[in-house]
């Protein structure tokens, strides 16, 4: 015998209320008191009864489905592998990930993974929102130039970025201090007698990098060392392994390293034993975002960490809010960046 499934009229029948009360309260209608919602939420409990997701969007008109969009611009063909290959081998878009998915499902929302780094894939992401078939966009930008932010903007659809735009667009951001994070580095260097840095900088187009790299240099400033050695990275394994090498041959006698991330600094340390120098006792080296990458390093990375886990649930939140209506104004929350030491420092 097959069993009927529970009604909308089985769960007000076992709550005591009428009918559409129960839909409001399954709705998401905030004018409901609190104590009958957390009854009508007891006996949906009790009842087994799970809401018809079709028949709800034609009552609230959300989908319960939020775009989570990976976005570049002007991506090289490097032949190691597609856009969205590189993306999801990276660390750090991982946790950004794992951060979303963490705050949605516990209130029934489901992310949908798009990559968009062309013009037609862009055009693809803000047709999907705007026909109605997600609610809003978390946007991951990974390119200066990535003008998708500024289309989504101009479409006023619901949207909140991950990282503060290169350029000024009116969408809710949230980011780290970084700058703050280059001083934290600049300072445990220096703490641990170095004198002799150089650093590995992100993409000097990215406000990321620009911002690790003039936090660093300040700290130094202030403390007497006004110059120091820069070679810029693209936050890969191999740019790092790269930018070290490159250091090596142009500034042999370093003996400090702040590397802007995690990955570069993973290909850096590896470059140093290389060529013979011992991390830390000959070169000390600070990565930064605290990944898997900071752990898989030989030895283990000193890194700035970004709480990027908490970031996403709050970037997540925020669209949540842009699309309920409680917020309305475009917004930016910021997070305090915070020095691991590990090994290699």
């Amino acid at each position: 015998m097959i069993r009927r499934l529970p009604t909308l009229e089985d769960v007000a029948r076992e709550a005591g209320v009428s009918r559409a009360t129960v839909s409001r309260v399954i709705n998401g209608v905030r004018n409901v008191d609190p104590a009958i919602q957390s009854v009508v939420r007891d006996a949906v409990a009790r009842t087994g009864y799970s809401p018809n997701r079709a028949a709800r969007s034609l009552v609230t008109r959300r989908t319960e489905t939020i775009a989570l969009v990976v976005s570049g611009a002007g991506e090289p063909q490097d032949g190691k592998g597609s856009f969205a290959a590189r993306m999801l081998a990276d660390p750090f878009f991982g946790r950004v990930a794992g951060g979303v998915i963490d705050f949605l499902r516990p209130r029934s929302m489901h992310p949908v993974l798009m990559f968009a780094d062309s013009e037609a894939t862009r055009a693809e992401v803000v047709a999907f929102v705007r026909q109605g078939s997600a609610d809003g966009a978390l946007v991951v930008s990974t390119h200066a130039e990535d003008p998708l932010p500024e289309q989504l903007a101009e479409a006023a659809l619901p949207c909140v970025l991950f990282a503060r735009p290169a350029r000024p667009v009116p969408v809710s951001y949230v980011d780290l201090a970084h700058a703050d994070g280059g001083r934290l580095a600049a300072e445990h260097l220096l703490a641990r007698g170095r004198r002799r840095l150089a650093t590995v900088t992100g993409p000097l187009d990215v406000p990321a990098g620009q911002d690790r790299l003039a936090g660093f240099r300040d700290a130094l400033a202030r403390r007497g060392h006004p110059y120091i050695p820069i070679v810029e990275g693209g936050f890969t394994y191999d740019s790092g392994a790269t930018a070290m090498a490159r250091l090596l041959t142009e500034h042999p006698h370093i003996d400090g390293v702040f590397v802007a991330n995690d990955l570069m600094a993973q290909g850096a340390c590896d470059v140093l034993r290389e060529h013979g120098r011992r991390v830390p006792d000959d070169v000390a080296v600070i990565g930064f975002d605290d990944s898997s990458a900071a752990l898989a390093c030989r030895p283990a990375l000193t890194t700035v960490r970004q709480p990027m886990e908490e970031m996403a649930g709050t970037m997540a939140q925020l669209l949540q809010e842009h699309i309920e209506g409680g917020r309305t104004e475009p917004t930016s929350v910021i997070f305090e960046p915070e020095l691991v030491v590990r090994a290699s420092a």
